[in-house]
């Protein structure tokens, strides 16, 4: 890959967005601001009770709730802008809005597939060492699982970032989506950029594929525990299961598409985009606590609780 020895000419980049008509912008507006609103409560709503209702202070909640606010840091890293470009004629970033917005999306993108990995190994402790769950799961074990998640997404993000803010970008500077996004940006360059389209493949699309990959065999390692065991606890870690899996699906699945096949003669699916950064972290908390009995009741006490306080 060159190194310019000149300066980037480029100040902005223009955003297509998904629609060039007014009235679908506006309605898009109403529908990303009820969305985007429903993730910051609902996330909250999660961190709060796992930190206030004691009945919830375990390991696989401990995660939980570090997931909700991965979740929270991922969807707020671009949908505020987006909220705010559907209401504008030109749509229009900075050259370093742009670096930091895909800088943080791939931060706490990186971190939340670290962590659902470390939630995926609590399960396999809790289904498949019960006995000896509490001493492997210890408080000390949780942190650093954390403390990887976070440094994880530190060189997930800074490994790639690195090379991006030293591109120079002299001539288009039309990005097709919503919002940066590193495939559709990295085109933009007026060098050479095949190296660093490698190194985003590699350290998104196939680390993405790697580690969804393991994640379904340990799952399925697990279910086939829990075949073999015919308890009461049974039918409640298959719902727990279940639930793992369906955020996992939906959280690798469009990352897997977007990552690992980014610079294709067709452009990026703008569907899948704005599934991966701004649906699924609203599905993961309406997931964990539809199917999840524990959180609902913390809710409903917390609630309760709330309503105490304010009839005194």
């Amino acid at each position: 890959m060159d190194v310019p020895n000149n300066r980037s000419s480029v100040s902005e980049f223009i955003l297509l967005g998904l629609s060039t008509s007014q009235e679908i912008q506006i309605f898009f507006f109403a529908i990303f601001f009820l969305v985007y609103v429903t993730i910051i409560v609902g996330n909250l709503l999660i961190v709060i009770s796992v930190i206030l209702d004691n009945h919830l202070h375990s390991p696989m909640y401990f995660f939980l709730a570090n997931l909700s606010f991965f979740d929270l840091c991922l969807s707020s890293a671009a949908t505020p802008k987006v909220l705010a470009d559907f209401l504008r004629k030109r749509k229009t970033i900075s050259l370093w809005g742009c670096m930091a917005q895909m800088f943080f999306m791939h931060f706490f993108g990186g971190g939340e597939m670290s962590l659902l990995i470390a939630m995926a190994i609590d399960r396999y402790v809790a289904i498949c060492k019960p006995l000896h769950y509490q001493t492997i799961m210890n408080r000390r074990v949780l942190i650093v699982f954390l403390l990887l998640s976070w440094t994880i997404g530190s060189i997930h993000t800074t490994s790639q970032m690195i090379f991006t803010v030293g591109l120079p970008f002299c001539g288009p500077n039309v990005v097709d989506s919503i919002f940066c996004d590193l495939p559709l940006v990295i085109k933009l360059a007026c060098t050479d950029t095949y190296i660093l389209e490698l190194l985003v493949i590699a350290n998104s699309g196939l680390l993405a594929l790697v580690c969804f990959i393991l994640l379904l065999i340990s799952y399925v390692v697990m279910l086939v525990t829990i075949w073999q065991r015919s308890s009461s606890a049974s039918s409640k870690a298959v719902s727990t299961l279940s639930a793992h899996i369906t955020v996992v699906t939906l959280f690798f699945g469009p990352a897997i598409f977007i990552y690992a096949f980014p610079f294709k003669s067709y452009s990026v699916d703008k569907s899948l985009s704005v599934f991966y950064s701004i649906i699924t972290p609203l599905l993961n908390p309406i997931i964990y606590t539809l199917r999840n009995q524990e959180m609902k009741a913390a809710i409903k006490r917390l609630s309760s609780q709330h309503i105490a306080c304010c009839t005194r």
